[in-house]
């Protein structure tokens, strides 16, 4: 992640009937989502499985906007098949994209 970017996990929920009208939707949705990975906004995104009841989307951005942004205009979320979404900031501290590596102390 760049120096600045902050790591942010957009949390979806989805509706009753998500699975069944998914199908009419998905080409548009990853559309956009992939258009957010060729920005460098997305990092790695996906549904949920067993249940299939949710997704999570990793954002590194400046802020929390470019999560919630992405959310308010995903057809996903525009159509109604995603019943709630939040957005989270999340301090990563260990592996290669942590923006804030904290080391075990040595003794």
């Amino acid at each position: 992640m760049g120096r600045g970017d902050e790591a942010l996990l957009l949390f979806y929920e989805t509706g009753p009937d998500y699975l069944d009208r998914r199908p009419q939707f998905r080409a548009e949705h990853l559309r956009h989502a992939w258009s957010a990975a060729e920005h460098g906004e997305i990092v790695v995104a996906g549904a949920l499985a067993d249940p299939v009841d949710g997704a999570v989307l990793m954002f590194q951005g400046e802020d929390k906007s470019v999560a919630e942004d992405f959310a308010r205009a995903d057809p996903y979320v525009v159509r109604g098949l995603i019943a709630r979404w939040h957005v989270r900031e999340w301090t990563t501290v260990v592996g290669e994209l942590a923006a804030t590596p904290v080391q075990p102390e040595t003794s």
